[in-house]
């Protein structure tokens, strides 16, 4: 599985821009919640170590074991619905052998292996309906397990890496066209019928979800209850200016040192970025997740085969979907949908699963197409 690869082929300017924004994690981590600094440094520490690894095994042999990986994706989700740990009005997470991980975190990574080798094996029947229809089942299996837990937040990356998937994979444009014609009415018509006073869609468990998007509608009515968290996270990246407060200041004003923002240490990291950093930081912060998300799909485009084109744009379009959405919430522009921001937000298991991302782009590159 180890093979010879030139160092020159390795992607240094990747590695390099992934470990200063999980540096960056780190040390928002340590001002937002202190005690938990220390575990994310582990995290961080075991996924540098993953990274490399599996940058010099030949992803071509993981993948033969395809089938393999996305029935153990199956397994463990059915088993988060089965035996995970409740926090909350969510049921995310497992714990087997001692060791408590999200499996919803790992399913993207796992999905975009299981394609990668499945859309190669069968690349020239991709256009057909038999095989557009087994791609979307075999897809919808997973995506499912993890909106009945429920996280529609993950659902909607998995989603979107789908969607990329396909499109790298060379779906027709006519196929595409037809799918839009068909998703963009049926979302207005969606979005009208949620904010109808009378709306029955969002119930039982989605119901706290569905009230999130309807209060991001309605933002004036919701402040108070269901939008406070983004407003108070808007104020405090505001409040950082251009240069920020400075690096656990302790000033009275700050929106942080008062509590005001609920899990600051993960889902809205980035307000405690904005505000401790002020412009600069949070500049730094967009500018490191778009260019790690634009190196892996400049890495898709000299890849060796398609296999590692699935690879690289997955994982490309992973970060940069995910980095997207999570600081559109915290700056008040989407929903709040309870998304990590990659390798910033506190949490082993997100923070592990994107250095293994990653780690896959780079063996990509590392036998990529020579110029």
């Amino acid at each position: 599985m180890l093979k010879q690869y030139r160092i020159r082929n390795y992607n240094f300017k990747l590695v390099f821009m992934v470990l200063a924004l999980a540096t960056i994690g780190i040390i928002a981590i340590g001002s937002a919640e202190e005690a938990l600094q220390s575990k994310q440094l582990a995290g961080f520490a075991f996924g540098v170590f993953l990274m490399v690894v599996i940058s010099l095994f030949d992803y071509s042999v993981i993948l033969k074991l395809y089938w393999l990986i996305y029935l153990f994706n199956l397994v463990l989700l059915v088993l988060v619905i089965v035996m995970g740990d409740n926090k909350g009005v969510a049921q995310r997470w497992l714990e087997l052998g001692g060791v408590r991980f999200q499996p919803s975190e790992i399913a993207k990574i796992f999905l975009i292996l299981f394609f990668a080798q499945f859309i190669l094996r069968h690349q020239e029947k991709l256009n057909t309906f038999q095989y557009i229809a087994l791609s979307v089942i075999l897809f919808a299996a997973p995506a499912a397990l993890v909106a009945y837990q429920p996280d529609l937040s993950t659902t909607i990356i998995i989603c979107l890496i789908f969607c990329t998937i396909m499109f790298v994979g060379g779906i027709s444009w006519k196929i595409i066209a037809g799918v839009l014609a068909v998703f963009i009415p049926a979302a207005v018509i969606m979005i009208t019928l949620i904010l109808q006073p009378d709306q029955k869609i969002f119930q039982d468990k989605v119901s706290y979800q569905g009230n999130r998007i309807i209060a991001f509608f309605n933002k004036e009515e919701y402040a108070a209850t269901l939008g406070y968290q983004q407003e108070y996270s808007i104020m405090a990246i505001g409040s950082g200016q251009l240069t920020g407060k400075g690096y656990r200041n302790n000033q009275i004003s700050s929106v942080k040192n008062a509590n005001f923002i609920a899990e600051q240490q993960t889902d809205f990291i980035f307000a405690v970025i904005g505000e401790e950093f002020g412009f600069y930081g949070a500049c730094t912060v967009v500018l490191l997740l778009f260019f790690i998300s634009a190196e892996c799909f400049l890495t898709a485009r000299r890849a060796k085969d398609i296999a590692g084109t699935i690879i690289a744009a997955g994982v490309g379009a992973q970060l940069g979907f995910q980095g997207f959405i999570n600081i559109g919430v915290v700056t008040y522009l989407l929903p709040n949908t309870g998304l990590p921001l990659p390798f910033l937000s506190y949490g082993l298991t997100s923070l592990v699963s994107s250095f293994i991302g990653v780690g896959f782009v780079l063996n990509v590159g590392l036998q990529c197409k020579q110029k």
